[in-house]
């Protein structure tokens, strides 16, 4: 498997750009869906100062990074 390597991921802090890393390396270990790697960035968009995970710059990013091709708008 092939390593994820952590990039901005439109996230407005060095921490946020790291949470979401993890989210998209969890996303290729796991081959997740779209809709559940959506539920985790929903998820941290709650955490206090990583409100921006459901930007819509952030989900593009995320999408791009796992090579989704199913429907975006969920």
């Amino acid at each position: 498997m092939s390593q994820v390597k952590e990039i901005y991921f439109g996230m407005f802090t060095d921490a946020g750009n790291h949470a979401v890393h993890e989210i998209v390396k969890h996303a290729l270990e796991n081959k997740l869906a779209w809709l559940e790697v959506y539920q985790d960035l929903c998820h941290l968009s709650k955490v206090k100062a990583f409100g921006e995970a459901t930007d819509t710059m952030v989900r593009e990013m995320v999408y791009d990074a796992c090579g989704f091709e199913s429907d975006f708008y969920i």
